[in-house]
Order: structure tokens, then sequence, then C-alpha cells
């Protein structure tokens, strides 16, 4: 949403084609449920009692290929269609430093706040106990702080705060009355017996998320398939970790699949101007290209696991 304000203008100015800059927007707008923090990965740590730790580093090598994916699917576009990306003016690099001057302080406490998650100096919990009061301190040294909009923050933290824990507490309970009726066991067994490897039941597993993120909200169907499919990934002898990295990737691919995927529903929304066939038209490749990372991902499970190796 904020993208689509900031980004969308500059790349009309430029000449850009609506289809490559609203699926740019939206297919990038994906990647911050991947690179740490992330919210889903969180919510998959407490569901399924996994690192939260762990996962965030987890995310890192996985959230940079999606980068490089969807850079390639630019290329790929811009190459097939020179006019729907027409080369801009060269900014000379002092002008380029010049322009990420002012965002040091972010940077500071991306470093500070994940380097400590992963040296092991402090939780996840404590990690963001410490980026809150670090931002804190920035906005009061910015004189950006007034009382107004210090209860405006408080009151959207205690929203959002409300929201997940409501979320949370309910997908507990339909884990546990999954677990009641045995149906893990029994669907575990019933894979069993058809003979599969191991890593083609997970790769079909991928395959249902991604068809119903095409017609599901994400959060829901995570909720709703982690207490069948998490027994069934960790009895196959799986990393609950690396379930948790395709478990993000699925949701990427959901969240800019036609026809009810969210972003391209925003974009839709803000972006009055663009016709919503022309934002479809443009997240394919996109969609294609987080496929592609699936499924290296799946295929090489150090891409995941290498970093969580070095936290204790």
């Amino acid at each position: 949403a904020t993208m689509s304000k900031v980004a969308y203008p500059a790349m009309r100015k430029l000449g850009y084609a609506d289809y490559l800059s609203t699926g740019v927007i939206a297919a990038g707008g994906t990647l911050g449920i991947m690179i740490p923090p992330s919210t889903i990965l969180v919510i998959y740590g407490i569901v399924t009692e996994t690192h939260i730790g762990k996962l965030f580093a987890a995310g890192v090598i996985p959230g940079l290929l999606c980068a490089l994916m969807m850079m390639g699917a630019v290329a790929w576009i811009t190459w097939r269609d020179p006019k729907a990306g027409p080369a801009g003016e060269r900014t000379p690099w002092p002008e380029r430093f010049r322009a990420v001057r002012d965002i040091w302080g972010v940077a500071l406490l991306v470093v500070v706040v994940l380097g400590g998650i992963y040296g092991g100096v402090f939780t996840a919990t404590e990690g963001a106990g410490i980026g809150a009061s670090g931002a804190f301190f920035f906005a009061l040294a910015r004189r950006a702080l007034t009382w107004r909009v210090l209860f405006e923050v408080l009151v959207e933290s205690a929203r959002t705060t409300a929201m997940l824990f409501t979320i949370l507490i309910a997908a507990m309970i339909f884990s546990s009355f999954i677990n009641f009726t045995t149906m893990p066991g029994d669907l575990k067994d019933w894979l069993l017996h058809l003979g599969l490897p191991p890593l083609a039941i997970v790769g079909a597993m991928m395959l249902i998320y991604v068809l119903l993120g095409t017609i599901m909200e994400e959060l829901s169907m995570v909720l709703l398939t982690i207490p069948v499919f998490f027994p069934i990934v960790t009895s196959l002898g799986f990393d609950p970790v690396w379930f948790g990295v395709l478990i993000v990737l699925v949701v990427q691919i959901g969240l800019i699949s036609p026809p009810v995927g969210m972003n391209l529903f925003v974009l839709n929304a803000l972006l009055k101007t663009v016709p919503l066939a022309q934002i479809f038209r443009g997240v394919w490749m996109f969609v294609l290209a987080l496929v592609v990372a699936l499924a290296v991902v799946l295929e090489f499970q150090p891409l995941a696991l290498w970093l969580p190796g070095f936290m204790k």
C-alpha cells in the first residue's frame, strides 16, 4: 500500500507500463513476510513451538533468492517488451549516497535487533522490545513524536496485538481439536501407504497450498492447514524450520495469485486509474518466479537451514 503511493507515480513518470509497475509493487510487497522480521514466521513459530530466531535466520537466504528471481522476471519482461520499462537517466553515485544518508537510523536498528537475535544475545521477544525502544528514541531525537502520535501508535499496537492473539488462540484451539480427532495420524498413515518418497509428499502439500492460495485468504489457509500438515512433515523427518520457510513461500505466491490475491486488490483499491486486468497481467511472471524459488528451496534444504545452523 505504501509503495503504490511512492513508487507507482515515479514509474509512471518514467514511462513504465502499468502492468510492469503494478506487478513489481505487488510481488515486491511479498518479500517483507520472508525477510525478517516476519509476522507469518512468528505465528508459525508460536503455533508449532518452533524457535522463532532460527525461523528468522532461515528466511534470509530464501528471501534474497526470491528477490533475485523477481529481478530476473523484470529483466525477462523488459527484454520481451522494451517499451514496458524504458531506461531512465543515470544518477551519479554521490547523489545516490545522499539519497540514502538519512536512513542510517533504520539500518542501525535492523543490525542491532537481527544481529542480537542471530547471535543469541537475546530472544526474538526481547529483540522486539529493543527494536520498539530504539524506534521510540529515534522518533524522539527527530522530534517526530508528539503526544497525539504516541497515542495513535499505542492504540494501533493494541489493536494489532489483540487481533494476532485472537487468531493465535483460535488456531491453538483448532489445533488441539484436530489432534483429538487423530486426523493427522490417519492422514500420515494413508500417505505412507501410497509409497511416495517423503519429499514428494511435501511437494504435494506445497501444490495444495498454491492451489488454495488462489481462492483463500492466506493467513486463514495457513492456520487451518498447519495442524494437519505439520505433524506429517515432522514424522517424515523434515526440519520444522525448513517447512516454515516453505509455508511463507506459498503465502507469498498466494498474495499475488489471481483471482483473490490480497496484494492485487490493495493495488486495485489505491490505483483507481489502473484496470484490474492490467494488475492480473503484470503478476504472472512474478508468480512463476516465486514458484521456481519454492522448487529450489524444496529441493535444496541447506538454503534455509545453513544460517540457523550457526545459532545456539
